[in-house]
């Protein structure tokens, strides 16, 4: 993204939430405005992409599954919009997986539903290859890794 096309104020943080949950999204909303964040919504790519037309995000939230789209199609065009918008995904079908995929596609930070406003804006501010990201001690269930052999084996 040129420059010229940055949003006039370079220190305001604006946030592109993209996800389906309208209830949910709202509150995400709201919850970042307390922390002075500017917020801009969409439920799909296609209002991602219009937004896109007239606002410059410096950072994202999106929704792995977004109705019948994949939040990764939405991950892919917002990192060719900007290779520095900071995107962070949130999923509650989490896999390693899309995981993998979300960070490739240029992802900075990949999340497991529930995650509340500062879950994410520490994902936010971690730096790539941090080594200090502690470890979960949440085991994996049967189910969890019953879904990752599904998704690896039909990917």
């Amino acid at each position: 993204m040129s420059e010229s096309a940055r949003h006039p104020n370079e220190d305001e943080r604006l946030l592109l939430i993209v996800e389906d949950d309208a209830a949910f999204a709202r509150t995400l909303k709201r919850s970042f405005e307390r922390r002075d964040w500017r917020v801009i919504l969409a439920a799909s790519l296609d209002e991602a992409r219009e937004l896109l037309r007239t606002h410059a995000p410096t950072n994202a939230v999106v929704d792995l599954k977004l109705g019948t789209e994949s939040g990764l199609a939405v991950v892919q065009a917002l990192h060719q919009h900007d290779a520095d918008m900071l995107i962070v995904v949130l999923t509650g079908f989490a896999s390693i997986a899309t995981a993998v995929e979300a960070i490739k596609l240029g992802a900075s930070n990949y999340l497991v539903k529930p995650s509340n406003t500062d879950d994410i804006e520490a994902a936010f501010s971690r730096t790539p290859g941090e080594v200090d990201v502690p470890v979960a001690a949440r085991p994996t269930s049967i189910k969890t890794l019953e879904w990752e052999r599904i998704h690896e084996t039909l990917a």
